[in-house]
């Protein structure tokens, strides 16, 4: 079998290869077009793909019609309407739309219609998250691992990724993501950031222009049911990433503070309740995937330059 390397590129203006290349004009809805799925759809607009999808709030659809994006209002007190006839031309779909606490609205509200329209889908996707394995002390987290989430949302989200697994969706898990207006750079510039020292802490981080690449690997080489860890190479401690944001701008780091002693939100300190490492071996070998930022340190360069 041909490996396909899909290697560094302008995310933006990349060439479809393998089985897309000989579609006419592929289309793809998704729900939720927020930080990452709007970053792919760009990318696929200027490929020559159709996009059409789903934002929280008035505004955000303006903004995506602005890019040429057929968008509609969509959350669970205003679902869609007429949702077969905005699937009936689609070729591809995905959901980045996180549960809330009565479940998956895009299931509870529209998952009849997605059934209904799935065999006509050349492929679905769904955006997970690697908080889904729970804590594991620092150890290694692959594709085949059982599932332990340690807090409710990460519970939450299992069991809305287990729903879409069964229609036969591809699903992403992403780590900690980053990119363009959403960095560390802009939390020391903000006066945000804190280096908190939690010994044998790791973070696993992706790129949002890399969480493009492995969807668009991922749509050339259908494989319903599969499930992909979308990170980089180098999990570090989020210390460490202070410290090299703060070099990158030439200003003194913050104080480091101990993780027993920090202030912060009851959100935070569930990301920070769960120590893992986290396994990307499969988009590589599966996907032919290459990395565009291996690591934080590539990824904030390049912001940084830009």
């Amino acid at each position: 079998m041909v490996r396909v390397i899909y290697r560094a590129f302008d995310v933006l203006n990349i060439a479809v290869q393998g089985p897309l290349s000989k579609m006419t004009q592929p289309r793809l809805f998704c729900f939720g077009l927020g930080y990452s799925a709007r970053r792919l759809a760009l990318g696929l607009i200027d490929a020559g793909w159709q996009v059409a999808g789903t934002a929280r709030e008035d505004v955000s659809v303006e903004e995506l019609k602005a890019h040429c994006i057929e968008a509609h209002v969509f959350d669970r007190s205003r679902p869609l309407k007429d949702t077969q006839a905005m699937l009936k031309e689609a070729t591809h779909l995905l959901s980045s739309v996180p549960p809330d606490a009565q479940g998956d609205a895009v299931l509870d509200l529209h998952g009849e219609d997605i059934a209904a329209c799935s065999k006509s889908l050349k492929w679905i996707g769904y955006l997970s998250t690697t908080g889904v394995y729970g804590n594991r002390d620092g150890g290694m987290v692959k594709e085949g691992d059982v599932l332990h989430p340690t807090s409710q949302r990460a519970k939450d989200r299992a069991a809305a990724e287990s729903r879409w697994l069964e229609l036969g969706a591809h699903a992403f898990r992403l780590a900690g993501i980053y990119g363009p207006t959403r960095n560390v750079l802009e939390d020391v510039r903000a006066g945000r950031a804190k280096r908190i020292d939690k010994p044998g802490h790791m973070f696993s981080r992706i790129h949002v222009d890399d969480i493009a690449l492995v969807v668009r690997a991922s749509m050339a080489r259908p494989d319903p049911g599969a499930i992909y860890n979308v990170c980089d190479d180098e999990p570090a401690p989020p210390m460490d990433v202070v410290t090299f944001a703060c070099d990158l701008l030439g200003v003194e780091p913050p104080p480091v503070q101990s993780y027993d002693n920090v202030e912060m939100s009851a959100m935070a300190r569930t990301f920070w309740a769960d120590n893992k490492r986290v396994d990307n071996t499969r988009i590589k070998e599966e996907l032919g995937v290459d990395l565009r930022y291996p690591g934080y340190r590539q990824g904030l360069q390049a912001i940084f330059d830009a």
